[in-house]
């Protein structure tokens, strides 16, 4: 049988070529060439941002063409010079308040100038390298502000829904509302309702067929829709209306008082800005879900994100069009569609500059109600419920209800500062309010700080610190994430005067972890991975000094991955391992058992009470039997990544399935695997064996005769693995590819093949193989290397129709 090599990414070296000493390789010419993903990617992107471009400038009140022109410029101009390669910009429905309000105020032309120093004020920030400053702002101020945008396009856009003109302010619509319920246009609200109904259920579509035409932009198709039924119906409907482009409309200069320009410009930067760098976060995010892109495409650079925003308005303004952002819209179904590189959005750029100057007479068939129940749709789903049960989860609903409506009452720019100023008094408030509590239980006296601590709440913790006895425990629990120096000084001061006096103090904190700095820590060199490791610190030379969760002279292990303390790991004891001092009177593992349950009911109970409590109502439901070795350096969560109700597990010393049939007295392993596949209905069985086992050792050093002990009397269902070995027909199994290091190892790894025949033969085993309801493996644990190996047939497959086959392992890909 040949050897099983594993798995590894090809070899990308090629051989160099050799080239005279003195001349340097000739380099050949490149060309400019596109993916087709990119082609593909681009024109989804092109189809879902025509009919929203017009939209979006329809309900600014800007010229329609405004809208092509900034998804174009957005295209071409962010897609070439941004630094986020995969976000798509153009005109942005978080820009429509602000741009309606400045177009009513100072005139379209004025606009245009403003959007031009709006970009020129982005190139400035960019070069002055403040692009992560804009992501300081709390999330609840950006959802905040996108919601109360969204409110007020919805309302803005009901009116042309309805078949009138909308007002010039959120109030005023409102207002205007009755009026306009009283006279609606039934062609109208007709075809905003054909729009709306294709718009959401177009995605719903079930079955295969629905798959493929998901393919579609549901926004194409929803005004698509709209259109051919207008005009099959010959409905009169105000349209779009696209004038020559002659007579397009230019930036001019500004016009209007500076303090009032200033701020425009100030308010159309900040939200281009951070809407943008947010985009291109969460672009981020979208590709790291894809591995082989992320290696590709890389973390956007936002520094030149902003240098191409700037670069982007700069151009559309100048060019007649609506200001530039990156838009969440296009940007994910950019990524969702394959896109690969920056030609997809440049593409999309080139598409909007072709459908712009040939496709005239197919816009102008659509109608305006059609466009403006798009939009609509678009400002509801601003308003995200997911954002709203964020913000209250985490105690920012007050702030994201203030932006919002500051924003709908005032302005953009308004309820941003509004929203700010609440978000700092909440700060404030939270920094400044600490609850400290003292109670006395057992005789041990309990001080609990709730909140963070800081010099505020000195004085309140000080007062109650000295309300404890002299020569007293207590234990005093940091329920915070922050500690100022201040009352870090003033708690290690009494701590010190009291242990000093007698007593004895232990600092806990709500995670375990430590919160105050340690006196000194020289004497103690743990490390992150500390919990699962069997250690044990130095004593410390101050008899006083108090480790957080420890007691005088004790040192605890800080939180490590798990996020415990003291957690159990390779070496410990089965359950919880704790960290022990010199100076306990009691037995180290009875000081073991106690520190590690009061460990386990302190910081990991809290983490794991709701998963275990659902357990206990549901019943455990594991999807697998996991049978291995009692060795206490085989942690099966570890290895596994499975947490509790994952794994039912059996555990005896070798790893072994007795045969069925054999003499009494074995029969909890049988017992074990009956219920396992009859009552839990397991899906799979998997056999782990394990470097060095002692097991095995044992049973190839064991000599025939003898005293009949009852660890001989339970290695005798080993000996078929020992004979396996032995014999010469089959040869041995192999490990990544190589031969085992030595004949333990080699035992080892046969012993795994031959459990797992003996698996086979227990009836309820061979009735669940034969149902197709379960599936064997075999592992194996290497402990020296931390690797595991999956046992495979000469194919390398994970399969076992003829275990006897089955003689590699391999490392799992």
């Amino acid at each position: 049988m040949s050897a099983c090599v594993p798995t590894r990414a090809a070899d990308s070296t090629r051989p160099k070529r050799n080239h005279p000493p003195h001349n340097r390789p000739p380099i050949p010419p490149r060309r400019f060439r596109i993916a087709g993903a990119d082609v593909s990617a681009s024109i989804a992107v092109f189809l879902i941002a025509l009919p929203l471009s017009l939209g979006i400038a329809l309900a600014t009140g800007a010229p329609l063409q405004s809208g092509l022109v900034a998804a174009a410029v957005g295209g071409l101009v962010a897609g070439r010079l941004g630094g986020s390669p995969l976000q798509v910009s153009g005109p942005a429905a978080g820009l429509t308040v602000v741009t309606a309000e400045l177009i009513h105020r100072y005139g379209w032309r004025t606009t245009c100038a403003i959007t031009v120093l709006a970009g020129i004020a982005q190139l400035g920030l960019g070069c002055l390298r403040v692009a992560r400053t804009a992501l300081a702002v709390s999330p609840a101020i950006v959802h905040g502000m996108l919601a109360g945008i969204g409110v007020t396009i919805a309302v803005a856009q009901l009116h042309v829904v309805l078949g009138g003109i909308p007002q010039s302010s959120v109030l005023e619509n409102f207002r205007a509302l009755p009026a306009q319920l009283a006279r609606v246009h039934p062609g109208a609200v007709s075809m905003s309702l054909l729009t709306l109904t294709l718009l959401f259920a177009w995605p719903r579509i079930p079955g295969r067929a629905g798959h493929v035409l998901r393919t579609i932009p549901a926004a194409l198709v929803a005004v698509a829709g709209a259109t051919a039924t207008a005009s099959l119906a010959g409905l009169v409907l105000p349209k779009v209306d696209l004038p020559s482009w002659s007579s397009h409309a230019l930036a001019g200069l500004p016009d209007g008082p500076v303090l009032g320009i200033a701020a425009a410009v100030l308010t159309t930067t900040l939200v281009c800005s951070v809407q943008s760098l947010l985009g291109a976060v969460a672009v981020d995010k979208l590709v790291s879900a894809r591995p082989d892109l992320q290696a590709r495409v890389g973390r956007s650079r936002l520094d030149r994100e902003l240098l191409g925003q700037g670069a982007a308005n700069a151009v559309s303004g100048a060019l007649g069009g609506l200001p530039v952002a990156g838009v969440a819209v296009r940007s994910s179904a950019n990524v969702q569609a394959g896109a690969v590189s920056r030609n997809s959005t440049m593409l999309h750029g080139v598409f909007v500059v072709i459908a712009a100057l040939l496709m005239v007479p197919i816009l102008e068939l659509i109608p305006l109600a059609s466009l403006a129940a798009l939009v609509m749709a678009v400002g509801i789903q601003m308003v995200s419920l997911h954002h709203i049960r964020t913000v209250t989860r985490h105690r920012e609903a007050v702030v994201y209800a203030v932006t919002t409506l500051g924003v709908v009452v005032l302005g953009v720019l308004e309820g941003v500062a509004l929203g700010i100023a609440v978000a700092v008094v909440v700060a404030m408030h939270r920094l400044a309010r600490t609850r400290i509590t003292h109670e006395e239980r057992g005789g041990v006296h309990h001080i609990h700080v709730c909140g963070q601590l800081t010099f505020l709440a000195v004085p309140r913790l000080s007062r109650i610190l000295h309300l404890v006895p002299r020569g007293t425990s207590a234990v005093v629990e940091l329920d915070g994430s922050f500690m100022d120096h201040a009352a870090y000084e003033s708690l290690q001061d009494w701590q010190q005067a009291h242990c000093a006096q007698g007593g004895t103090v232990e600092l806990t904190g709500r995670t375990g972890g430590r919160i105050a700095e340690p006196s000194d820590s020289s004497h103690c060199r743990c490390r992150p991975w500390t919990p699962w490791r069997n250690h044990h610190c130095e004593p410390s030379t101050n008899p006083q000094s108090v480790s957080p969760g420890g007691r005088p002279g004790a040192s605890s292990a800080p939180v490590g991955p798990g996020g415990s303390g003291d957690s159990g790991g390779p070496g410990d004891a089965v359950g919880s391992s704790a960290r022990s001092g010199p100076g306990d009177h009691r037995g180290h593992g009875d000081h073991q058992l106690a520190r590690g349950i009061s460990a386990f009911q302190r910081n990991t109970a809290p983490l794991v009470r709701d998963e275990l409590a659902r357990l206990a109502r549901e019943g455990q439901r594991p999807s697998q039997l996991f049978l291995t070795c009692a060795d206490s350096r085989l942690v099966t969560s570890m290895i596994t990544s499975s947490g509790p109700g994952d794994l039912f597990v059996v555990r005896n010393v070798g790893n072994l399935v007795p045969k069925p049939g054999e003499e009494s007295g074995d029969d909890s392993v049988a017992a074990a695997i009956e219920y396992a596949v009859d009552v839990l209905h397991v899906r799979s069985i998997t056999v782990c064996g394990h470097s060095g086992c002692g097991a095995m050792q044992a049973l190839l050093n064991s000599e025939p005769g003898g005293a009949q002990t009852p660890l001989k009397r339970w290695l005798r269902h080993g000996l078929p693995s020992l004979e396996r070995m032995a014999a010469r027909e089959r040869p041995w199994a192999k490990l990544a590819g190589r031969a085992p290091a030595d004949a333990v190892e080699q035992l080892c790894l046969t012993n795994v093949v031959q459990q797992l025949e003996h698996l086979r033969a227990h009836d309820s085993v061979t009735r669940a193989l034969r149902e197709g309801a379960l599936d064997l493996h075999g592992m194996y644990f290497h402990v020296g290397e931390a690797q595991a190996y999956l046992l495979v047939d000469r194919d390398g497959d994970e399969l076992f129709d003829d275990v006897g086959a089955a003689e590699d392992l391999r490392r799992p890909a």
